[in-house]
């Protein structure tokens, strides 16, 4: 329970069913930089926030109590903190320095809620795992769990799930997977639920007011590293302060006035250059990544090239391509039609045919012409 509307919604509906349900919430992150000591919400406050830009905080903590207690379920709050930080905090800072634009989110589902989470829940002899992940599980008679978008597309959270596992899909409930968000928000009131007005986070918990850049700089000062911003013939345009603040297919933030607008093509850690080039050079059809997870583990990995649909990030339609192993634990995606700002760092997920059922995905390395 994070504190939100949806994963208190998924709880009551739960323990409205006649499931015996305990609450637990995790405490990953306390942020002790006074430039962010004031958080959206009124941390002094025992009454649910109306809005909170970032969920885990100590308001949202409090609100998942408040739930619970309206519900008349037990809540608990699990101490993860040293292992967010070890596990996607300074994950999230090394692949910046390294040039990438990782997702954290994928980095918390993976290394915590579905992990140690999961372990926890079984220490409490429960019998399944709830989340307020817009996501749809079935079984099919072989037995076979099987991962699908959610019906309402816009909320689909599929995207930060595709490294589930079918030990762990055995073991999950997504109830939000049939419901829309409009349909959430007013059964919520209907319960009463003391979130049932509160607003949808919008940052990542550990950056307040989507401030990476200053988390880099708390975190890593080696980020702030000048360098030159260069064309793709290597002309130079001009100068940054660090790769770090830099992500592929970014536009604003360059420094560079006058003439055709430019985005950032890629980042060349050799030379500790950004390149950049006109909008066109973004538009990419091949990938390599690694480090793949299908969602029919521990069933073998395919071995030959397969056709699905890929999502190169959360809010890209998923697009055709192949995609097959080409060794050493590295995979190609080849897209039918060119793609706008392949990112290494961030995630291809993999869908069936019809773009519904999650089939897995990897980590993008790199991509090309």
């Amino acid at each position: 329970m994070s504190g939100g509307v949806d994963s208190s919604y998924a709880a009551a509906l739960l323990s409205g069913q006649g499931h015996e349900v305990i609450g637990v919430t995790l405490r990953v992150w306390q942020d002790k930089n006074p430039a962010f000591a004031k958080d959206a919400c009124d941390l002094d406050s025992a009454a649910p926030a109306k809005a909170s830009r970032s969920c885990c905080g100590a308001q949202d903590m409090r609100d998942a109590g408040a739930v619970a207690r309206s519900q008349g379920f037990p809540h608990y709050v699990l101490d993860y903190e040293d292992r967010f930080r070890a596990e996607v905090i300074d994950n999230f800072v090394a692949e910046y320095l390294a040039g990438r634009t990782p997702n954290p989110c994928v980095s918390c589902n993976d290394k915590l809620k579905f992990g140690p989470l999961l372990q926890a829940a079984e220490g409490l002899d429960c019998a399944k795992l709830a989340t307020g992940h817009y996501a749809r599980l079935s079984e099919d008679k072989d037995g076979v769990f099987h991962l699908a978008r959610a019906r309402d597309l816009s909320k689909d959270q599929t995207y930060f799930l595709f490294k589930l596992t079918q030990p762990q899909l055995s073991r999950l409930l997504f109830p939000l997977g049939e419901l829309n968000k409009a349909e959430v928000r007013k059964q919520s009131k209907g319960m009463k639920l003391p979130t049932a007005e509160k607003t949808e986070s919008m940052d990542i918990c550990f950056v307040p007011r989507g401030d990476y850049g200053q988390v880099l700089k708390d975190y890593a000062p080696a980020t702030q590293k000048p360098g030159p911003i260069v064309d793709e013939s290597g002309s130079v345009l001009g100068e940054h302060e660090g790769l770090a603040f830099f992500t592929v297919g970014q536009r604003k933030g360059l420094g560079i006035s006058g003439g055709e607008a430019v985005y950032v093509l890629g980042l060349d850690r050799a030379r500790n250059a950004v390149v950049v080039g006109p909008e066109a050079g973004l538009m990419r059809r091949r990938a390599i990544g690694s480090g793949a997870s299908f969602t029919r583990q521990p069933l073998p990995q395919p071995t030959e090239p397969f056709r699905c649909k890929v999502k190169i990030r959360s809010s890209h339609l998923p697009a055709d391509a192949v995609v097959g192993p080409i060794g050493g634990g590295r995979w190609s995606i080849l897209f039918d039609e060119p793609q706008r700002a392949i990112t290494p760092g961030q995630a291809a997920v993999f869908y069936d045919s019809d773009g519904d059922e999650c089939l897995g995905g990897l980590t993008l390395d790199e991509s090309g012409s």
